[in-house]
């Protein structure tokens, strides 16, 4: 399983972790975006499906909004090769 940190910089979200880093203006081409790159730079066989964890980054967000709010952007992507 892959893991990034999904943050928003007021204009694109971002995906990103030490060897990747993507940003797009919804979450659907974030998710493309992210399904593409991981089939570049990830060596998989046919047929094999990868995970990317995708953890929104809380902090990112209002403080009095976390508590209702904290999970509901974490997910899983599935790539398949």
């Amino acid at each position: 399983m892959i893991e990034v940190i999904v943050t928003h910089d007021g204009k694109n979200w971002v995906a990103k972790n030490e060897f990747m880093s993507v940003a797009a203006q919804t979450i659907e081409i974030l998710d493309t975006d992210v399904r593409k790159l991981v089939k570049q730079k990830v060596d998989c066989k046919a047929g094999e499906n990868i995970r990317v964890f995708m953890l929104f980054d809380n902090s990112t967000i209002p403080q009095w909004m976390r508590q209702y709010a904290q999970h509901y952007f974490n997910r899983i992507l599935e790539v398949d090769a």
